[in-house]
């Protein structure tokens, strides 16, 4: 069975908007400013799920699916060794591409999660929720044999998500002291 971004992409959507209208509904209330700030957390996860499920390579100019296949699913194929494939590639330039991209990708996770959710007011749990939604897709990843679910990518993922927490610090002390 093959999976399409455009697929995916309505699923997450739909899902979404499901939620978002059950919580206004039991608040009974739209706060539109607070949907608004959501919104960066969609977009997040929107990208987030192009680059970590689908090829990034395109074919034709089409992002290529994902492909479900329950009897090729087991075993998983996972990277449990810790830095050890990271360079893993014919082409050195895929090697820089996925090291890069796998911190980058994280980068803005970790400045927008702080912005929306005031619920992450220590510096672990902030960190815990980037660690969190890095293994979450690692583990979303497992049922299709096409991807691997990769303790690099965990590793490089919380890298920048860490990176991003840090920024968000930065520009919250500097515009504090210009308040001041």
């Amino acid at each position: 069975m093959y999976i399409h971004y455009t697929e995916m992409l309505i699923f997450i959507t739909v899902l979404w908007c499901v939620i978002r209208a059950a919580i206004a509904n039991k608040k009974k209330q739209i706060d539109w400013k607070r949907e608004l700030e959501l919104l960066l957390v969609y977009i997040c996860i929107i990208v987030v799920a192009r680059f970590t499920f689908f090829p990034f390579a395109k074919v034709d100019g089409k992002i290529q699916p994902l492909f479900f296949d329950a009897a090729k699913m087991y075993p998983f194929r996972t990277n449990l060794e810790p830095l050890v494939h990271l360079n893993d590639y014919v082409v050195k330039r895929e090697a820089v591409l996925n090291f890069v991209g796998n911190i980058a990708m994280f980068i803005p996770i970790g400045i927008i999660f702080p912005c929306v959710y005031e619920e992450l007011n220590a510096h672990w749990k902030v960190i815990a929720a980037g660690i969190g939604f890095s293994l979450a897709i690692e583990i979303l990843q497992l049922p299709f044999f096409d991807r691997v679910s990769d303790v690099d990518d965990l590793i490089l993922n919380s890298l920048g998500y860490v990176i991003g927490y840090g920024i968000y610090l930065l520009v919250r002390v500097a515009t504090n002291k210009r308040q001041k």
